[in-house]
C-alpha cells in the first residue's frame, strides 16, 4: 500500500501563512503526480493545486499568486506554501498522490489536515 502523511495545518489569522507537507511512502515504483485538494464544511472536495514529478504545476484560480506548490523528488514529498490566507480558505486539506505501481497507476489520499483562518 501507499501511505501519505500530512502535516502543517492549524489556526491562522487572515493574511497569515501556513505550509503544508505530505510525504509518500510504501509500495510504488515512482510518483507521477502529487497535490492538494480541500473540502470546506458542506461543500464538495475541490482541487487546490497539483504538481508532477517533472515539475509541471496546475493551480485553481482562487489560489493563484497566493499558494505555491513544490515537490522534492528524493523525499517523495509535496509542499503547499499558503500565503495571504482568508477565511474562505478554511477547509480540510487532503494530500493526493498518483503513483506508478508494478502495473499501471493508482491514486491515494491522505487523512486530511484542518486549516482554519479566523481572528
Amino acid at each position: 500500500q501507499v501511505r501519505l502523511v500530512e502535516s502543517g495545518g492549524g489556526l491562522v489569522q487572515p493574511g497569515g501563512s501556513l505550509r503544508l507537507s505530505c510525504a509518500a511512502s510504501g509500495s510504488f515504483r515512482s510518483i507521477y503526480r502529487m497535490g492538494w485538494y480541500r473540502q470546506a464544511f458542506g461543500n464538495q472536495r475541490e482541487l487546490v493545486a497539483t504538481i508532477t514529478s517533472s515539475g509541471s504545476t496546475n493551480y485553481k484560480d482562487f489560489v493563484k499568486d497566493r499558494f505555491i506548490i513544490s515537490y522534492v523528488n528524493a523525499q517523495n514529498t509535496v509542499y503547499l506554501q499558503m500565503n495571504s490566507l482568508q477565511p474562505e480558505d478554511t477547509a480540510v486539506y487532503y494530500c493526493y498522490a498518483d503513483v506508478f505501481r508494478i502495473i499501471g497507476r493508482e491514486e491515494f489520499w491522505g487523512q486530511g489536515t484542518q486549516v482554519t483562518v479566523s481572528l
